[in-house]
């Protein structure tokens, strides 16, 4: 599939055009199970903060599309700029450069659509959403996809966000919402519970959550966030992360629930191998189900792997001539007028 040519650079209307919610689910479960078979890996994710925000770099390798990807942003509260670069493992050339911040929500709501398939009950229908920022309404139609949907509730600080999300859950999705005053209004017999938000301290304490609710927890990717009060995993038949390694080296809430010995890290599936296995039917007596995403490269590379290849099918992006190497003078005469170096 990769071009030896020249590559692709894909924007966000690009992104746009070609991925869809159901597009994203199903790209993300076929990666899902090329990672249960060994034929995917990612790439152990970074990060340096600093007082204005946090520098992070994730990426994978699927060997047998022969590609290789990474994803950078620099997250500020005045935004981000995520960049996915596909390469050719290989030759190494740059094959494309994707604009990720469409594809990112997307990739981060698939996973949350993977999970809820095989952890909520089949007959869930309401959906808590905690936090009304930019990941709400995916993770909202995320839900929406795999679950029979008939009333969403809204909580977030910012009233006229929350106003406006439920609008979008009304007009684009077709499910009827509303805002709630609290968490605990929220989640008060949810079947669903969503976290998308950036708290630094828990708010979902074990008593909010109904019997029977599935909860997915996707805003708490760094040590210094947390959603959940950990002993909501004491009534957890279920604990699935995206990436096993990660969350035992940067989720706050899990570091402080397994590290003190309360329940093994042996409990906690991956994603992968909760896709690869049988087909997953929640026992009717669950307590709860969980579902913590930290975000992964294979995720980014699921998705845009396949963004890639549709473009390349439709014929969209810019293509970008692959650059020729320059050779580089090391001569001191040509480096150092005159040959002396100062």
């Amino acid at each position: 599939m990769p071009s030896k040519a020249s590559a692709r650079w894909l924007s966000e209307a690009d992104v746009t055009s070609l991925l869809d919610i159901n597009t994203a689910i199903a790209a993300l479960e076929h990666g899902l199970r090329l990672e249960a078979r060994g034929e995917a890996a990612n790439m152990t994710k970074t990060h340096v903060a600093w007082s204005g925000g946090n520098l992070h770099a994730i990426g994978a390798t699927f060997t047998g599309a022969g590609i290789a990807g990474t994803k950078t942003w620099a997250y500020t509260p005045n935004g981000s700029t995520p960049l996915l670069t596909l390469f050719d493992s290989a030759s190494g050339a740059l094959i494309a450069v994707i604009e990720a911040f469409a594809l990112g929500q997307l990739r981060t709501a698939a996973a949350s659509g993977v999970a809820t398939r095989r952890l909520a009950r089949p007959a869930a229908r309401v959906l808590a959403v905690i936090g009304t920022g930019e990941q709400a309404l995916p993770q909202a139609a995320a839900v929406v996809a795999v679950r029979p949907i008939e009333a969403v509730r809204a909580f977030g600080r910012n009233p006229e966000r929350k106003a406006a999300f439920t609008r979008r859950v009304q007009d684009e999705l077709g499910v009827p919402a509303s805002g709630a005053d609290s968490v605990a209004s929220a989640a008060d017999g949810a079947d669903i519970i969503t976290l998308a938000t950036r708290a630094t301290e828990p708010f979902l304490r074990p008593a909010m959550a109904a019997r029977g609710a599935h909860v997915n927890a996707i805003g708490a990717i760094t040590p210094e966030r947390a959603e959940f009060d950990p002993e909501i995993l004491d009534r957890c038949d279920s604990i699935v992360v995206d990436s096993v390694d990660q969350t035992k080296r940067l989720s706050r809430e899990f570091i402080s629930y397994f590290d003190q010995g309360r329940k093994p890290w042996s409990a906690v599936t991956s994603l992968s191998t909760l896709v690869a296995g049988p087909q997953h039917v929640r026992p009717e007596t669950s307590d709860l189900t969980l579902f913590k995403a930290m975000g992964m490269g294979i995720s980014d590379l699921s998705l845009g792997i396949e963004c890639y290849r549709r473009a390349t099918e439709r014929g969209l992006g810019r293509i970008i001539p692959h650059p020729e190497r320059a050779k580089i003078s090391l001569s001191p005469a040509k480096t150092f007028p005159g040959g002396v170096r100062p």
